[in-house]
C-alpha cells in the first residue's frame, strides 16, 4: 500500500493543492530553496541564527530540512509525497550545518525551540512541524518551551511533533504537552516501527503516520529514502494544512479535534490511532454544513 493511501490522504490531495494563505512553520535544518522540485514562490525565510538556504548540501542539517520540506511542499510530479505544494512554507532553521551529527533525528534545546516557535507564530504560521528531539533539557528552559506552546494555544496555532526514535516508553516536555499532536512512525501495514517511542500521552493525544521507507527529495538533487518519527510528522502536518485550506474558517481546536479523532473513545493504549485524512475531512464538512444551517 502507498504511504499516502495508508492514511487516506490521496482523496484530499486530489481535492486541493493547499492555499498560500495557510502557512506551515518548518522548524528544522536549512532547505535547498532553489531545488528544482520546490516552488520557490511559496518558500519564505524566517531569519534565525542560520540562513534558510543550505550552504553545505551534504550536511545532515540540510539533508534533513530539505527532505521534510519535500514531504510537505514539493511539486506533485516529484519523487516526494508532496502533500501541500501550494501552502506557504515558513522555513525557520534551528540546526547548524556545522555541528549536527549524522543522526536522522536532530535535536534542539528547549530554549532554542521556544524562540523558534514564537518566531513562527509571529510570522503567521497556522501549523508548526517539529521533526526533532529535545536536547539538554532543564527545568528553567522547559518552562520557556511550555510558555511558547501555551502561546500557540492562544494564537490558534496547531503544533505537530515527533514522538522520538529511542524505542522507549515515556514522554518529553514536547509530547506530554496537551496541545501537541505527537506522531509515531508506522510501517505500510500501520504497525508502529520498533524505534518509535510510545507512551500514555502519545497514545491518548497522538497519531501514527508513515515513517518507514519514505522517499522524498534529497539536498543534492537525487531522491532519498529515510524512516523515523521525524519523517512521519509532515504527513500529519500536511494533512492539517490541506484541511485548513478547505475549511479556512475552522478554529485550531476544530482542526485538531477532527484530525486526532478525539471525539471517539480511546482505549488506554500507548499506540495512537492511524491518521485518517478522509475521516477528518468528512467531520469538518459536516460541522461546516451545520454552521451554515444554523
Amino acid at each position: 500500500m502507498d504511504s499516502l493511501d495508508l492514511v487516506k490522504l490521496t482523496p484530499l490531495m486530489k481535492r486541493t493543492r493547499g492555499s498560500p494563505e495557510v502557512k506551515i512553520g518548518l522548524i528544522d535544518g536549512p532547505v535547498v530553496t532553489r531545488h528544482a522540485d520546490l516552488a520557490i514562490d511559496y518558500l519564505h525565510e524566517i531569519p534565525g541564527n542560520n540562513g534558510a538556504a543550505c550552504t553545505q548540501a551534504d550536511s545532515a542539517a540540510c539533508l534533513h530540512g530539505t527532505f521534510v520540506a519535500g514531504i510537505l511542499s514539493a511539486k506533485r510530479n516529484s519523487s516526494a509525497p508532496a502533500i501541500c505544494p501550494d501552502c506557504s512554507l515558513l522555513i525557520r532553521p534551528i540546526f547548524s550545518e556545522t555541528t549536527l551529527g549524522r543522526d536522522h533525528m536532530p535535536s534542539a534545546t528547549p530554549k532554542e525551540l521556544a524562540a523558534a516557535i514564537i518566531e513562527c507564530i509571529e510570522a503567521g504560521a497556522r501549523v508548526i512541524n517539529l521533526s526533532l528531539a529535545l536536547a539538554q533539557p532543564s527545568i528553567k528552559d522547559e518552562q520557556a518551551l511550555e510558555e511558547a506552546l501555551n502561546q500557540a494555544i492562544r494564537r490558534n496555532v496547531v503544533i505537530v511533533a515527533a514522538a522520538g526514535n529511542q524505542g522507549a516508553l515515556g514522554s518529553s516536555a514536547i509530547t506530554r504537552h496537551p496541545w501537541i499532536i505527537p506522531v509515531v512512525a508506522c510501517d505500510l501495514q500501520g504497525r508502529p516501527t520498533n524505534e518509535s517511542n510510545l507512551g500514555s500521552s502519545i497514545g491518548r493525544r497522538g497519531l501514527s503516520a508513515p515513517g518507514e521507507g519514505i522517499t522524498s527529495i534529497g539536498a543534492n538533487g537525487n531522491p532519498l529514502t529515510l524512516g523515523g518519527t521525524s519523517v512521519a510528522v509532515p504527513f500529519v502536518t500536511g494533512a492539517i494544512a490541506l484541511l485548513w485550506s478547505e475549511f479556512p474558517a475552522a478554529t485550531a481546536a476544530q482542526i485538531k479535534l477532527a484530525v486526532t479523532q478525539a471525539f471517539t473513545p480511546r482505549r488506554a493504549s500507548v499506540v495512537p490511532p492511524l491518521l485518517d485524512a478522509t475521516a477528518a475531512y468528512q467531520i469538518l464538512l459536516s460541522a461546516n454544513a451545520k454552521r451554515q444551517i444554523s
